[in-house]
């Protein structure tokens, strides 16, 4: 006989099936069943603690009595048994384990097969059909206990032994979450590794991503993606449920993304901020985290990769008492960074700074910084109006989006300020352009704009570098002169265990600065394209970004296919 065609029985079966067997009398029964009460214990685990039957002769009685099958679980591997099919709560809660799945059907062991409610449960969970089967209940836990030490040590595994003094700065006035969600050590502690180790490898950003058969923790280190762990599925919603705490974050609210921000005080006097984003997804939320350090502010224009006439080009140009500075290219390619450096060498006692930004991603004492909230009112037009009541210094817009801003952004620049912001176009030549396209007016761009620099990030070679045989066509393609061919060794990435095997280390910065001239000015006024204006920087000296990566190559910094791949426009 099938499990499924038995008759289901009711809560009460097992106790009137053992008086009707003589096995059990009805005095002993309610004895029994008061004992469960008061200890808050199943009535199975009652019986055999009150030592009315032994639990292999129950197992066998039950197996008998209800047409299940018995099942010696000393003989089970654990490893062998479906992994992730129902949720370790569940198990532990109900005492139920999955030792097998054919197509839509599980087989699991269960000690009373008439705890009804727990094999509805499991129905419920894994939508599959459910044959049980009978096993002793010291087995059963024992078993129970070993799936739980596995998984803990599975997590264990992962988070490693030896943890850096590190540690999250929680809101008390947000923790006020149900601890079963949250206050799960093993999953505090593997967060807390996971963020040691994102900054330990230099990395940019974390995502936690859910999908329906597991789950995928990311690090983009050196621009690039690279998966670090796949955690136990179970754990995405204890994961996130701490994420969102720590950020000051709603925890009930999964329905819509929310921004957050959270600390992780590295030492006594260091601290790294995490620009926090939740979006729901079909299997649950994903989560990127931003890593904001504050400490890239303060490296010095020297570590960022100019070369010394674009670095004396740049100091020139936001040392002038008033003007426009403009820092273009894509995401991730480094824009804030070069921002924070120049406000920085800027930050001086005597100099009023402010900075409107959405979100602001790196705090820098002495200079007063305003996040955008556009829910709220407070978009880029209205804190530079804001700012040009505070009589300020120098001015930074996180970035130029609408005619509305641009046109505030380039009054300020001529009546005695320096502004900085950033746009997202291709090259330095195009941003002019650009500006002409949103409305403003050309001779406010000629008079305001004093340098803009497009910038790109390229990966630096490791040192287990070798060099590599490029041909003397491929080099000329490039956009190498033919005198420059033979006068370097260009470079291949190979890998070694301190870059992870991906041959590259770091990231350098490759840069065009184009100082907007007289000649220049004269095109913009009379509506010029932006190869009109690329061909007169051409003529005053001012390199592509494809000539200045191409000098990183001759120095030997990257790769020729690095700086093929991020300078192809």
């Amino acid at each position: 006989m099938r499990p499924s065609a038995i008759y289901t029985p009711p809560p009460t079966a097992l106790p009137r099936a053992l008086q009707r067997a003589g096995l059990l009398s009805a005095e002993q029964a309610e004895a029994v069943q008061r004992t469960a009460m008061a200890d808050k214990l199943p009535f199975i685990d009652a019986l055999i603690r009150h030592g009315a039957l032994d639990a292999h002769a129950l197992a066998h009685f039950c197996s008998t009595q209800f047409g299940c099958p018995l099942l010696d679980l000393s003989a089970v591997n654990l490893q062998s048994l479906p992994a992730k099919m129902l949720d370790e709560r569940l198990m532990q809660s109900q005492r139920v384990v999955v030792l097998a799945r054919r197509t839509s059907r599980i087989t699991v062991a269960v000690a009373d097969p008439t705890a009804t409610q727990a094999l509805d449960q499991v129905k419920f969970q894994t939508g599959m059909a459910v044959d049980p089967v009978v096993v002793s209940l010291p087995q059963l836990v024992d078993l129970l206990g070993r799936l739980s030490q596995s998984t803990e040590q599975n997590l264990s595994d992962l988070i490693g032994e030896e943890l850096d003094p590190v540690a999250l700065v929680e809101d008390t006035a947000t923790s006020t979450a149900d601890s079963s969600e949250i206050d799960d050590a093993p999953v505090v502690r593997f967060l807390q590794k996971i963020l040691t180790d994102a900054i330990n490898l230099g990395a940019s950003d974390l995502h936690f991503e859910p999908f329906e058969k597991f789950y995928r923790i990311r690090f983009r280190i050196d621009g690039e993606l690279r998966e670090i762990a796949q955690p136990p599925l179970a754990i995405k919603d204890k994961l996130a449920s701490r994420i969102k705490v720590i950020s000051r974050l709603d925890i009930s609210e999964k329905r819509v993304p929310q921004d957050g921000r959270m600390k992780l005080a590295v030492s006594s006097t260091r601290s790294i901020d995490f620009r926090v984003s939740t979006l729901p997804t079909l299997f649950g939320e994903k989560i990127v985290m931003r890593i904001l350090d504050g400490s890239q502010a303060q490296l010095g224009i020297d570590v960022l990769g100019y070369e010394p006439d674009q670095k004396a080009l740049l100091l020139d140009a936001i040392g002038r008492p008033y003007g426009m500075v403009l820092v273009t290219g894509p995401t991730g390619s480094g824009k804030t960074v070069s921002l924070y450096t120049c406000l920085n060498i800027l930050n001086k006692p005597g100099i009023n700074i402010a900075t409107a930004e959405d979100p602001a991603e790196i705090n820098l004492p002495g200079i007063n910084q305003v996040n955008i909230n556009e829910r709220a009112g407070l978009t880029f037009a209205v804190a530079l109006r804001a700012f040009l009541r505070q009589d300020p210094d120098v001015i930074m817009v996180g970035e130029i989006r609408d005619l509305d801003t641009a046109d505030i952004a380039i009054k300020a620049a001529q009546t005695g300020h320096m502004v900085f912001s950033t746009l997202h176009t291709n090259d330095a030549p195009s941003t002019l352009t650009r500006l002409l396209n949103m409305g403003v007016a050309p001779f406010n761009i000629a008079s305001a704009v004093n340098l803009i620099t497009a910038q790109r990030l390229a990966r630096q070679l490791c040192s287990c570098k070798q060099p590599a045989d490029v041909s003397f066509d491929a080099l000329l393609a490039a956009g190498l002169a033919e005198a420059d061919i033979g006068s370097f060794t260009p470079y291949r990435a190979v890998g070694c265990e301190r870059c992870a095997g991906s041959g590259y280390k770091g990231r350098v910065g490759v840069y065009q600065v184009m100082p907007v001239s007289a000649a220049i000015e004269e095109i913009i006024l009379a509506q010029g394209t932006a190869l009109e204006i690329e061909a007169q920087a051409r003529r005053e000296g001012v390199r592509t970004l494809r000539e200045s990566g191409l000098l990183k190559v001759r120095q030997g910094l990257t790769s020729l296919e690095e700086i093929l791949a991020c300078t192809n426009m």
